[in-house]
């Protein structure tokens, strides 16, 4: 892919110069990088509308899971400059973060008022994606009522020990939310249970959808747009929309202060989070098997649900409780995980 990178590599290009690189509103164009955790296919898809639209941008996507844009911006911030003009993550914990450190920059969109989702009110951050953390299961290899429907069942339910899966909490944003909803619903003991599970913490989502198609795994929690992607690409995987709630994650999109922000091109950063929330960006968006932030929007993702009943029957997270508990959740999770046997 064109100028895809990984955030394991050396990030020289991150720093352009520009001249007269202090103002916050410059002209139209120039250079934006963005620091996502979209997957590389969606990226692919967005960036070439985007190009269509900003043909004057050079806008270049890097890549990393959350715990990896996290790590790299806590890095960045020793050097007073960071890598990106726009982070795009997986959830609105560590945008209050990013904003309680005065690292974001307070933008109105004009697309605000048709956002469904909760957004700052001061422009800090915006819903810019739904993701939806469910269960999966192969039907050609386990009948659905076989195997968990519900995610206190996928952590009690003794017959599928040993063939459960997820993403690992520490690196993945999405993963994060949804164990801090599961803790909040259910306690810590329900971390206790899933190392009982012995539940296998998978670095890949290709890795958990590989082992479904094999049958090594029984079910996995994994976010829906993966398996609705594969649903439509031909396999046979399927959704399980969990029976005691969905975790539903407004991943957000955020403006880097020009004092921080890597071109210091405020303009053309407000200009593509606008685009982002707008119909055309949104389209694009469920183009990636996501759902949408604006309200009564016309599309749903391929083959899924449509997102008011999802969110009516959704699990409850507490962003501010996911924000000043991280450490204390991965802790707990770790050293249920260490006890495994």
């Amino acid at each position: 892919m064109k100028k895809f990178i990984c955030l394991g590599l050396v990030f020289v290009m991150a720093f352009p110069l520009f001249a007269g690189g202090g103002g916050e509103k410059k002209a139209a164009g120039g250079k934006v990088i963005i620091y996502t955790s979209m997957y590389q296919d969606v990226i692919d898809a967005v960036k070439g509308e985007l190009n269509k639209q900003f043909p004057k941008y050079d806008i270049e996507f890097v890549y990393g899971g959350t715990g990896g844009i996290q790590a790299k911006i806590a890095s960045e911030q020793a050097s007073g400059r960071l890598g990106c003009d726009i982070l795009m993550v997986a959830e609105p914990a560590y945008s209050l973060e990013l904003k309680e450190k005065g690292l974001l920059y307070a933008h109105k969109s004009k697309e605000a008022s048709s956002l469904a989702f909760d957004y700052d009110p001061d422009g800090y951050w915006y819903p810019v994606r739904i993701s939806n953390m469910v269960l999966a299961y192969n039907p050609d290899k386990y009948a659905k009522t076989a195997v968990p429907n519900s995610f206190e069942s996928f952590a009690n339910d003794s017959s599928v020990r040993n063939a459960v899966s997820m993403r690992n909490p520490l690196t993945s944003g999405t993963a994060m939310a949804a164990v801090s909803a599961l803790r909040d619903k259910y306690g810590y003991v329900y971390f206790n249970e899933l190392g009982r599970q012995n539940i296998q913490i998978d670095y890949n989502t290709d890795i958990m959808l590989k082992k479904l198609e094999t049958g090594e795994n029984k079910v996995v929690m994994v976010l829906e747009e993966s398996i609705l992607k594969v649903r439509e690409e031909g396999s046979r995987l399927e959704v399980i929309y969990p029976t005691d709630g969905t975790v539903v994650i407004p991943s957000t999109i955020m403006i880097i202060n020009s004092k921080w922000s890597a071109s210091r091109n405020t303009q053309a950063a407000e200009a593509i989070t606008d685009w982002f929330l707008s119909e055309a960006g949104q389209n694009a968006i469920v183009s990636g098997w996501m759902h949408s932030v604006r309200t009564n929007f016309p599309r749903i993702p391929y083959d899924s649900r449509p997102t008011a009943d999802i969110w009516a029957d959704r699990i409850p997270i507490n962003w501010e409780t996911n924000f000043r508990q991280r450490q204390e959740i991965q802790d707990r999770f770790q050293e249920y995980m260490a006890s495994r046997n």
